[in-house]
Order: structure tokens, then sequence, then C-alpha cells
């Protein structure tokens, strides 16, 4: 299922022995378009603090209650290696970060996670929940292959502020279509899978949805993201509605569209489908 980031912005992340605050923004990833952390507001617990949670670290959601539960500790959390969310997270800051919590570097292997296609398969004793669980656990050959892929890298990560984004400008090949009012993701694997567009003026305020994958450029100083479609055909795509659930049958016709290749196809092929949790 998808679930817009806007959403989630206030819900309570809760640890193996209690609350411990609540998100205020997100970190994405420009390139392969998934969260990597959420900015969890812990000020109510720990004073004048904001700490970086991954999505590795999170079990069972518990949507209604909206609350997102980990199986770390607060005592983990508390000791957990000091991040200034306010700057840039240097890739050093992430090694630090995953090594405290024994986690392996998602920028090794094919999947959107290091090996494995969603968070929750990184670590045994997270996924569904029930008499049929089926945990999925990091073999050392993966581990190897992650760590490797780690040490190679030398480039600077590719993290971005959710909330910085919002506003910025979208431009089709033939012109402006509108601004970045949203995103949303899936709630299993945490891929950023549309950009909520609002149109303006250009349309009406209509919103449509726009694929990461096409587009062709980012100019973060600029606040502009340059997409590979045109004003008329975004004019004759699907309208988003925020009171519908974007379900399959929505996503073929968004695709079909565009005459492009759905997400789900291109990822079965590499990893195999990902069941819901």
């Amino acid at each position: 299922m998808l679930r817009s980031v806007h959403e989630l912005e206030g819900y309570a992340i809760r640890a193996t022995d209690g609350d411990v605050g609540s998100i205020k923004d997100f970190y994405f990833d420009d390139k392969a378009w998934v969260i990597r952390y959420l900015v969890v507001d812990t000020s109510t617990w720990l004073p004048n603090r904001k700490v970086l949670i991954s999505p590795i670290s999170i079990s069972l959601p518990k949507w209604p209650e909206m609350v997102l539960p980990m199986s770390i500790t607060k005592e983990q959390i508390k000791s957990s290696p000091r991040i200034d969310t306010d700057k840039p997270v240097s890739r050093q800051d992430e090694v630090s970060y995953l090594s405290y919590y024994g986690y392996p570097y998602y920028w090794g292997g094919a999947g959107l996670w290091g090996a494995r296609t969603a968070p929750y398969m990184v670590m045994s004793g997270m996924g569904y929940g029930g008499p049929e669980a089926e945990y999925h656990r990091l073999n050392e050959q993966d581990t190897l292959i992650a760590n490797k892929s780690a040490s190679d890298q030398r480039d600077d990560p590719h993290l971005r502020s959710f909330n910085e984004v919002i506003g910025y400008h979208i431009a089709a090949t033939d012109g402006d279509i509108g601004q970045v009012k949203g995103m949303l993701i899936d709630e299993n694997t945490w891929a950023i899978r549309y950009l909520i567009v609002e149109t303006g003026h250009w349309w009406n305020g209509h919103e449509v949805l726009i694929v990461p994958q096409w587009i062709r450029n980012v100019s973060w100083g600029e606040q502009v993201v340059s997409v590979n479609v045109s004003q008329h055909t975004v004019k004759a795509s699907p309208e988003y509605s925020h009171a519908v659930n974007v379900d399959r049958e929505h996503e073929v016709g968004i695709y079909a569209h565009y005459g492009r290749t759905g997400y789900w196809v291109e990822e079965g092929s590499r990893q195999g489908n990902v069941p819901s949790r």
C-alpha cells in the first residue's frame, strides 16, 4: 500500500520500552529515491535533541494508531551517535550510525536495501506477524558484499530532507507543471513511488503524480525538478485525489498513460515479489 509522507509526519515512534518521540522530517536518497531515515523529535524525553531512525529498526507498523513500533530500546537510542539533523548527513555519519546498530550498509548489493528489497528483510526478528511469519537474515556473503561496496564507495551521500523539497518547481520538457506538494511511499520498501505535484494556475490546481524515475535532473540550488514528460501528457494523465487510495489498478493506468513499464514488473524480475505487511 502507498502512504503519504505528510500523513506520517507526527506519527509516534515507540521503542520496545516506551515512546521515543514523533516524526518531524525524513531523509531520502536522491539516487534510489528511498526514505533512508526518519528524523524524530525526542524533546519530551531527550531535551533539545533529534535522532535518526532507520526503517530497518521499524517492526510491524500500527497504522490505525499512528504508531511505528521499533525493535530497539530507548537506551540504545539515547546512546546512539549524535548526528546534527540540521546539517547534511555525511557518509561517515551513516557508517557510524549503521555500525552502532549492527545494520549492513544499504548501498551494497542490488536491492533497495543492500542485498534486500525491503528494510524489514534485513535483520532477523523483523517482518510479518502471526504464525506464518517469515523472517529474513542477511547471510555472510550478503554482508561481505555490502561491506566491500561501502569501503569502495567514496562519493558523497545523496540524502535530502523531505521538508526541503516541498515547493520545488516541476519543469516538463516544454514548460512548467507546478510544484512538489508531497510524496507517496511504498509502506513495505519505503521507496518513494510518486511525487505529488500541484499544477496551480496552469491546470486549475489539479494534482497529478510523477514518478521519480522520470526525473532528468534536479537543480538543488534553483529548486527545480526537470522531468522527461510533456505538459500535454501530464494534463491528460489520471488526476490524483487525497481522498482516494492509489491502488494497483490506478498505478497501471498511470504507467500505461505514459507508456512506461511499472516498477513492480522491473523490481519483481530482479528481486522477486515483496509480500505486503
